[in-house]
C-alpha cells in the first residue's frame, strides 16, 4: 500500500474545484483545506477527512481513498448549499484529474449528509463523500 499519492490527489481535487466556473459561481475561491480562521465567507468549501485502504495487486501499488468535501454556509435554508454541493458533484464525478504522482483510475460520488451545525443550528453543512482509486506509477 502507499499513502504517497494522498497529497497529489488532494491537490488535483482542489485545483479542479477552484477552476470549475459553476463551483466558483457559488463559492468563488473560498475552497480550503481547513475552515478559515476569523471572518469566514458566507459559503465556503472545506476539503476534509479521508480514509485510505490498500488496493495493491501484482501489477503495482494502489489505494482506495474515501474523502469528504464539505459545503458550509450561514445562508438561510439548504437551497444555496445544495446547489453548491451539486456543482461539486458535477465537477468531480468521473473527473479526469492529472496527479503529480500516480494516476487516477476513477472518481465516484458515494454519499452525502446535510445537517444544521454551528451555534443554535444556524449554519448548514453538507458533507459529500467520494471514492477515488489511485495507482502509483
Amino acid at each position: 500500500m502507499s499513502y504517497a499519492m494522498a497529497a497529489a490527489l488532494q491537490a488535483a481535487i482542489y485545483q479542479k474545484l477552484l477552476a470549475d466556473p459553476v463551483v466558483g459561481s457559488f463559492v468563488g475561491s473560498a475552497i480550503y483545506d481547513a475552515a478559515p480562521a476569523g471572518e469566514r465567507p458566507e459559503t465556503y468549501v472545506s476539503l476534509g477527512p479521508e480514509e485510505v485502504r490498500d488496493r495493491s495487486d501484482t501489477s503495482g501499488h494502489g489505494a482506495d481513498h474515501r474523502f469528504t468535501v464539505s459545503v458550509v454556509t450561514d445562508a438561510a435554508g439548504f437551497g444555496a448549499a445544495k446547489s453548491a454541493a451539486g456543482a461539486i458533484c458535477d465537477a468531480l464525478q468521473d473527473a479526469d484529474l492529472a496527479l503529480a504522482r500516480g494516476r487516477l483510475v476513477g472518481l465516484w460520488f458515494d454519499r452525502a449528509t446535510a445537517r444544521r451545525s454551528g451555534k443554535a443550528g444556524r449554519a448548514r453543512r453538507i458533507d459529500l463523500r467520494f471514492r477515488a482509486r489511485v495507482e502509483d506509477n
